[in-house]
């Protein structure tokens, strides 16, 4: 039976439309150009009504918030972290806006993915939305498929890795994360998976390595 010394609370997300940058304006026109208005205001406020109740939620917890380490989808390890959460946080993101109040109770906010593999996938989600045609953006679409499957791959490999390697004994990790993603056995076997919502990694592998902590 796992000895576990490290608690991760997982809590599957769907990005907000300010979350998506320089993306959110040809993202909203194609999902408007698919779903009609109406059906994109819904979606719209199903993303916002999701958020607010994982914060009423997140906000009733009682942890020790100076051992506790926040990861988060999409978050570059870059030495910028706070500055970027801040500056998301002030467009609206309802994400990052619930990062700063877990900051502002002494949590520790974590560089959670590789800058290289988010801009290779930005490339490639740039390259499908500035196709002219729809028969332009299918054969694009197909032509990346096997690359946008690696690349979440790369991604879930490199966020699995990174909280094996920072994730101390005794403290507790709190990890945004997509729906899309599957971290599966990749994280160490002392880490114990707790869920805010119905579990997404998968099963749990029964060996590990050592952790090693870092910043």
């Amino acid at each position: 039976m796992a000895k576990y010394t490290r608690t991760l609370i997982h809590i599957p997300i769907i990005h907000a439309h300010v979350d998506l940058g320089g993306l959110a304006e040809p993202i909203r026109k194609i999902k408007i150009a698919k779903l009609g208005p109406q059906a994109w205001t819904s979606n719209v406020s199903g993303i916002e009504q999701m958020w607010k109740r994982i914060r009423e939620r997140v906000e009733q917890w009682d942890l020790p918030y100076p051992h506790v380490r926040v990861y988060q989808d999409g978050l570059p390890v870059c030495g910028h972290e706070v500055e970027i959460a801040t500056d998301l946080a002030k467009t609206g993101s309802p994400n990052h806006q619930l990062l700063l109040s877990l900051l502002k109770k002494g949590a520790v906010l974590m560089g959670t993915e590789s800058a290289e593999i988010l801009l290779e996938e930005y490339g490639l989600v740039k390259n499908l939305l500035d196709a002219k045609t729809e028969e332009e953006a299918r054969n694009i679409a197909e032509r990346q498929r096997r690359l946008s499957k690696d690349l979440l791959r790369r991604r879930d490999e490199f966020i699995a890795d990174r909280i094996n390697e920072t994730l101390c004994a005794g403290e507790t990790g709190i990890l945004f994360l997509g729906m899309l993603h599957e971290l599966g056995d990749r994280l160490a076997s002392d880490i114990r998976v707790s869920y805010l919502h119905h579990p997404p990694f998968g099963r749990r592998k029964t060996g590990g390595s050592p952790d090693r902590c870092g910043s």
